[in-house]
């Protein structure tokens, strides 16, 4: 750390439900180290925030002052303190302008951001950490267009103006676990590698079922039963109908387009995967883009120079 810019200047905590990632960030936005625990806010013993915060960055902290924010679902009802939402069409300066401080023990003071809301179809959607990521993926010249975040919760996301204009939650993750594991669905499944044909077999059928979903949905069943699949492809149709579901009814209208994965691993493989059977081009975003998100907010904030 000799020059001014690899100065540590913040530290940016993404702290979702499963897991919590820390930030050294320096003065140009660069990540200077990152350290991570399995402790998101469903595994925190006690609910005791204040103690996994300090043992996480306490090292980083010896010696100097430093700004700390935080994202993710650490800002919900059920984590350390619930913030409120701001509507879209929001991005940095936005997020910046409603950050909720909070004094955590010992006098150190953490700046929460906030999540974000839309309505559609009449009914309110929500999220929390994915606005904070975003605000980075623009910031690393990814600029406007529409952002796929696979995950439990799927999001697509559009944005304009650098800006988050709107976006549409998808339980594709959650409902892949469910069915698998708790229902009639997940018997004549195995364990095994990635079966890239099924994957395909189902992404195709997804994609091609428009409102079939609950109909195909039992192929899943009958096709190993009838031995058209080998219970080693299963899982995988499954998956690939679940995500082609997904893609067809988020990418409607979206020819030519190029879509940004924001997402590591073979989750976002089997996207860019899917992505490119409906006749789309993908990209993916570079990693750890919800540091550079940290960055921005708090530059916006005056927190960062």
């Amino acid at each position: 750390m000799n020059s001014v810019a690899s100065e540590p200047r913040l530290i940016g905590l993404d702290w979702g439900t499963s897991s919590l990632r820390a930030f050294l960030i320096g003065g140009t936005g660069e990540v200077l180290d990152v350290v991570s625990a399995p402790q998101g806010i469903m595994h925190v013993e006690g609910r005791d925030f204040d103690a996994v915060f300090h043992r996480l960055v306490q090292p980083w902290l010896r010696g100097r002052v430093l700004p700390i924010i935080a994202s993710g679902m650490i800002t919900s009802r059920n984590g350390w303190r619930e913030t409120p939402y701001i509507r879209v069409p929001s991005g940095a300066e936005e997020l910046a302008r409603n950050l909720v401080t909070h004094e955590a023990s010992g006098g150190v003071r953490l700046w929460f951001v906030t999540g974000m809301t839309t309505e559609r179809d009449g009914a309110p959607d929500v999220m929390r950490g994915e606005e904070a990521q975003i605000v980075g993926a623009t910031g690393a010249d990814m600029g406007d267009g529409v952002y796929v975040m696979p995950g439990t919760h799927s999001k697509w996301i559009t944005v304009a103006g650098g800006r988050i204009e709107d976006y549409a939650t998808y339980m594709t993750g959650e409902i892949f676990g469910a069915l698998k594991s708790h229902t009639i669905l997940g018997t004549l499944m195995t364990d095994g590698g990635f079966s890239s044909e099924g994957f395909h077999l189902g992404a195709e059928a997804g994609l091609s079922g428009g409102g079939e979903l609950l109909h195909r949905l039992f192929n899943v069943r009958t096709l190993p039963l009838f031995g058209r699949i080998g219970p080693e492809m299963t899982a995988d149709y499954l998956s690939g109908l679940l995500i082609g579901t997904e893609i067809g009814a988020a990418a409607g209208g979206l020819d030519g387009a190029t879509i940004t994965i924001v997402g590591r691993g073979d989750l976002a493989e089997r996207y860019a995967m899917a992505l490119a059977l409906a006749g789309l081009k993908s990209r993916s975003a570079p990693e750890n883009i919800v540091a550079r998100g940290h960055f921005l907010i708090a530059r916006a904030a005056g927190l960062v120079s």
